[in-house]
């Protein structure tokens, strides 16, 4: 079996965690910060909006259950990619639409798509403003913030 990663940011990672563990193919998700400054940041430190981080879930996914392309469809229907450092009624640079990639082919698709959602008008009179950047450092949050809603028994939060 061929494991691939793919990292998103699209708000509060507790929800967008449990979507993506959802999808069949998907073999393993962790919450956690990327694209910041700070190396092992905490929670604590990310909520302070002045590392840098967004919240991110990453994902281990077998592409020949699952394409990429599928978990793309995912990530921008699961949040607002027009609002800028935002989602629902959480603020931030952390709660940042955005997709770190893994590969060229990733960065490729992940614009494409972009460019496609774009030209239908998903999202008019709005723009897409996800950002499309490489992958860094990973830095996987506090275990309590793993699987968060499954141990409290729910199946998404308030967005």
């Amino acid at each position: 079996m061929n494991i691939e990663k793919a990292t998103f940011g699209a708000g509060c990672f507790w929800g967008v965690e449990a979507a993506f563990a959802a999808i069949p193919g998907v073999t393993a998700t962790a919450v956690g910060y990327e694209g910041g400054k700070h190396d092992q940041p905490t929670y604590k430190d990310v909520c302070t909006d002045q590392t840098g981080h967004a919240e991110v879930v990453e994902i281990d996914f077998d592409p020949e259950k699952v394409t990429y392309e599928r978990l793309l469809d995912a990530f921008f229907s699961l949040h607002d990619p027009t609002t800028l450092n935002r989602q629902g009624p959480d603020w931030g640079a952390q709660y940042r639409s955005v997709i770190f990639f893994h590969s060229p082919e990733q960065e490729a698709q992940a614009r494409a798509k972009i460019e496609q959602l774009a030209a239908e008008g998903r999202f008019k009179p709005k723009r897409i403003v996800t950002q499309v950047v490489p992958a860094e450092a990973f830095w996987r949050a506090e275990e309590y913030h793993q699987r968060y809603l499954e141990k409290r028994g729910q199946a998404s939060c308030h967005i």
